[in-house]
């Protein structure tokens, strides 16, 4: 077993010798130390002493290597950004000690005032290089050269892929940027494909038909990436961290992975949060035509369905299931999980029962399932990820 993962689950490897310390690294760097010992042991450069040589080999072969870990962690937007903020500090510092060297000042003071601004200035360089690193800054100078904008990256998630509104989405192009499919989670697609419950097996068939629909259209900037995270095994978590890396944003109807995500400071795409943004409006008080599907769970209740799939429960209907019937409006429950609209029926009031052809016609076994996803948004399915409920397209009676 690696040493690192060990490491980074018990003592969070923040800072040490032991980031990615696997066997490999560990020789590179036993042979860069030894290497250095024994030339300092061999050249003997401090006051003629191989002992006190060697101990400060070790030290500055150690000190290298810390700061190689270091520097392992940081991006390349601040790496590049603080080499270019230390070498314009330097120089900075160069020019103010030229001008130093010219002044009637004693050597001392001027030796101490040339090396103290280089390392203020190649300190300060450093740092506001690295905070303010974007090369498109660099290269705009103060928009004096127009550089193209990089484009913003979409990391897709399983469960979204296999809700399939995605692809509508993009090909309107409201979804502006590149989408981004990890392998794990085409692997993560593949298993869901293959399973042995037929149910999974069609959502994850339906997957791979949505990606392919997507990889054809010819206006989407598509990419997958074959980058990985092997010291990370929850799917949801390397999501997170290539997201990251990406400085992009996820796509996803994974309700859990929308909180984590958040609470990492991940920016997220919720389908479902778009999908009630965009649902007509209901309010208290208004009187709405639904058919009654079934009996509710409290007494004396109907259950009837919008086209969308939205959930009506009506009061006082029990006995007119499957009629259509005018209800008015008491309340409307909206959460990122779905919506749920509560009402009652007064037949005093004119509400008339009507038979015949349902106005909105119900499909009994998918929307049962999103009634119970409905009243349980946070409950999972894991470890497919697909717990966020979808809109139900209804079918019209022959």
């Amino acid at each position: 077993m690696p040493l690192y993962p060990v490491y980074q689950r018990y003592f969070g490897a923040t800072e040490g010798f032991l980031i990615n310390m696997n066997l490999d690294v560990f020789l590179i760097r036993a042979v860069f130390v030894l290497l250095l010992a024994i030339t300092a042991w061999y050249f003997r450069p401090v006051a003629g002493s191989g002992t006190v040589s060697l101990i400060l080999a070790l030290g500055a072969g150690l000190a290298i290597i810390f700061f190689e870990t270091r520097i392992r962690q940081a991006s390349l937007k601040s790496l590049v950004g603080g080499t270019v903020g230390a070498i314009i500090g330097v120089f900075a510092a160069a020019v103010l000690g030229f001008l130093i060297s010219v002044q009637g000042l004693s050597p001392e003071t001027k030796a101490f005032l040339t090396t103290a601004l280089v390392l203020s200035f190649g300190y300060i360089g450093l740092l506001i290089g690295a905070s303010k690193g974007d090369i498109r800054e660099f290269l705009a100078l103060g928009g004096v050269i127009q550089t193209p904008n990089r484009p913003q990256h979409l990391v897709l998630d399983t469960s979204v892929i296999i809700d399939g509104r995605v692809a509508d989405i993009a090909e309107t192009g409201f979804l502006a940027g590149r989408l981004v499919i990890p392998q794990f989670v085409l692997r993560e697609l593949q298993q869901v494909a293959d399973s042995a419950d037929s149910a999974k097996r069609n959502r994850g068939r339906r997957g791979l038909d949505i990606l392919q629909r997507i990889q054809k259209n010819q206006n989407l900037d598509i990419t997958i990436t074959d980058v990985d995270f092997p010291e990370i095994r929850e799917v949801d978590l390397k999501l997170i961290e290539m997201a990251k890396q990406l400085d992009g944003k996820i796509v996803t109807n994974d309700f859990n992975l929308n909180k984590v995500s958040q609470l990492r400071g991940v920016p997220v795409l919720n389908i479902n949060e778009l999908a009630n943004a965009l649902r007509p409006v209901v309010l208290p008080g208004e009187i709405m035509r639904v058919f009654i599907l079934k009996e509710g769970k409290e007494y004396n209740q109907g259950v009837a369905y919008l086209d969308d799939g939205t959930m009506v429960v009506v009061d006082n209907a029990r006995r007119n299931i499957g009629k259509t019937i005018d209800v008015n409006v008491t309340s409307v429950l909206q959460t990122t999980a779905g919506k749920m609209i509560f009402g009652r029926f007064n037949e005093e009031n004119g509400g008339t029962p009507q038979s015949g052809t349902p106005r909105y016609e119900p499909r009994e076994s998918s929307r049962d399932a999103r009634m119970d996803r409905s009243e349980r948004p946070e409950r999972s399915e894991r470890p497919e990820r697909l717990n966020a409920p979808r809109p139900i397209t209804p079918t019209k009676s022959a």
